[in-house]
């Protein structure tokens, strides 16, 4: 529906794709204090792991040398599980995924009668799972607007106000985030990764700053910063 209205999407795709490998291996048992969702930095291959029913999901960035038919076979998901947890290998497979990585944001959510949301509007890396939640937030932001025109009650130029506040909280909050995660994962110098590890001590260690931390990463501020931008 984007490409039919001609609305550009603005941003870049990342050189690496990412890998998705899912395994019943219990990653509970081998790893201590383990979380359903834990993100790894390492300056080699970075990776991280997701808890869902039956399956753990593990992602690793693929280089942009390597071809996605060697990425998809086998043996190259077996090496990358097998980086994870030094001595565990053969690992039993269920599936594997492969996808290209993008950060772009529609240039407008809204063309007349036509308006976009979700990942017709913004995608973004998954590393901190903001792409589903942003897409969220859009429909709660757009459908109490959408109502009161419908029902009469505003007019429609109430949708403008969809497209200033959603567009621009997503570009603020969601793609400053997610590429800022993505960086902070992937870090190769010391220096940016002693960074990194102080900067989270710090807010660890400061009530004020971990909460306003929990409300940014959570997308709470997002939905605060909202209404502020029109």
């Amino acid at each position: 529906m984007r490409r039919a209205l001609g609305v550009e999407f603005e941003g870049f795709t990342w050189p690496e794709r990412f890998l998705v490998v899912s395994t019943p291996f219990d990653f509970f048992a081998v790893i201590p204090h383990l979380a359903s969702v834990s993100y790894v930095t390492d300056p080699e291959r970075w990776h991280f792991l997701l808890r869902i029913p039956d399956l753990w999901r593990v992602m690793f960035p693929i280089p942009p040398e390597v071809p996605d038919a060697v990425a998809l076979e086998h043996a190259y998901a077996q090496a990358a599980l097998a980086s994870v947890v030094p001595g565990i290998t053969n690992y039993q497979i269920a599936h594997t995924t492969l996808y290209r990585v993008h950060q772009r944001v529609a240039k407008t959510y809204r063309v007349g009668r036509m308006l976009l949301a979700g990942d017709a509007a913004h995608i973004n890396n998954p590393l901190g799972g903001m792409g589903m939640n942003g897409g969220i937030h859009d429909a709660v932001n757009l459908t109490d607007r959408l109502a009161r025109v419908i029902a009469g009650e505003a007019h429609a130029d109430e949708l403008d106000r969809y497209d200033r506040q959603r567009r621009l909280v997503t570009l603020e909050y969601v793609q400053t985030q997610s590429i800022r995660n993505k960086q902070n994962l992937e870090a190769r110098e010391d220096k940016e990764r002693d960074r990194f590890r102080d900067e989270l001590r710090r807010i660890a260690a400061d009530p004020g700053l971990t909460r306003d931390y929990l409300l940014r990463v959570s997308m709470i501020a997002s939905l605060k910063r909202a209404p502020e931008l029109g």
